[in-house]
């Protein structure tokens, strides 16, 4: 199966970046390239872009949609957690801008044997990065019933928490749960009838817990943002698209810190703390997919931009 995906908010993304021709560019959440293949076109023969990603099959057909530009572009597999430590390995120490789109791909949610969709049955799969070891089933399998409550509830936010994790936790007991429809058919009967028949997949939450749990990604993300935030040049831009609440309250937040790090008391007539603001917040609200965007990929739906801008 190809590696197909459409750019969220592409045009939006790349204009709020403001390449500069003979400026350095990282996209670290690579995915097929698309937002990557907008840049590099703004780019001359002086620019260079980087692009990472920690999925295989993600590296491969972005490196076959951008080898037109040559030299320009470097392809790493990795984490963007390591961001710092592989622009060093190629020579970079800061660049003009950094594009993240938190996204789980089309590929892999189309991909069923990726265990990513609760609407394919696959094995409880859920790996970005292949690599490793661990997977969904083992969370459902190792973790206690009180920790797989936490994460549905906090990276869920699922209402009916509880008691997806004490049926996860009963069922297991009676046979091994291996498939992505074997935990559907065991979130089903968590969830009262009457909400099922309202409200959306009963699944939803809980394989965005999972996810979320397995390849740590608010972890990743928060530890990393201030990082890439101090590898911009100054007037280097972030570009971040978040895909629910909890990355967009990481990035809004991080951002905000970022723009006012003063920690004075609010009657202080001066700053006496020294912390020194980094840049500002170019979106004071984010920039949201366009009605043709939405009619033409329903997954934008639940898109947001947000961008700042180091001083």
């Amino acid at each position: 199966m190809a590696f197909q995906h459409i750019s969220v908010l592409l045009k939006e993304t790349v204009d709020a970046l403001a390449v500069k021709p003979d400026g350095v560019y990282v996209d670290a959440t690579l995915g097929g390239g698309g937002h990557a293949f907008e840049v590099c076109s703004r780019l001359s023969g002086k620019g260079r872009f980087i692009g990472i990603d920690q999925d295989a099959a993600a590296v491969e057909a972005a490196s076959v949609r951008l080898q037109g530009f040559g030299e320009m572009v470097t392809v790493i597999r990795s984490n963007y957690c390591d961001i710092k430590r592989e622009l060093q390995a190629v020579g970079i120490k800061k660049v003009d801008g950094i594009v993240l789109d938190l996204g789980v791909s089309s590929y892999q949610l189309d991909q069923a044997e990726r265990g990513f969709s609760y609407r394919l049955d696959a094995p409880l799969d859920m790996r970005m990065d292949q690599r490793q070891d661990r997977t969904a089933k083992d969370i459902i399998h190792s973790y206690s019933e009180q920790d797989l409550y936490r994460i549905i509830r906090d990276y869920g936010e699922d209402r009916f928490a509880k008691n997806i994790a004490k049926h996860i936790a009963m069922e297991r007991e009676k046979a091994p749960i291996e498939t992505t429809e074997q935990l559907n058919e065991v979130i089903r009967h968590a969830i009262p009838m009457k909400i099922r028949k309202t409200s959306g997949h009963p699944s939803k939450r809980t394989f965005q817990a999972l996810r979320i749990e397995l390849n740590r990604e608010l972890e990743v993300l928060s530890g990393t943002l201030n990082e890439m935030i101090d590898l911009l040049n100054p007037g280097g831009r972030i570009c971040i698209i978040t895909f629910h609440s909890l990355e967009d309250r990481i990035v809004k937040r991080t951002f905000r810190k970022q723009e006012n790090p003063c920690t004075c008391p609010s009657h202080f007539p001066v700053c006496v703390c020294g912390n020194v603001s980094k840049g500002k917040v170019i979106t004071n609200k984010p920039i949201l997919p366009g009605k043709e965007e939405l009619e033409q990929n329903s997954r934008s739906k639940s898109a947001k931009l947000r961008v700042f801008e180091r001083a």
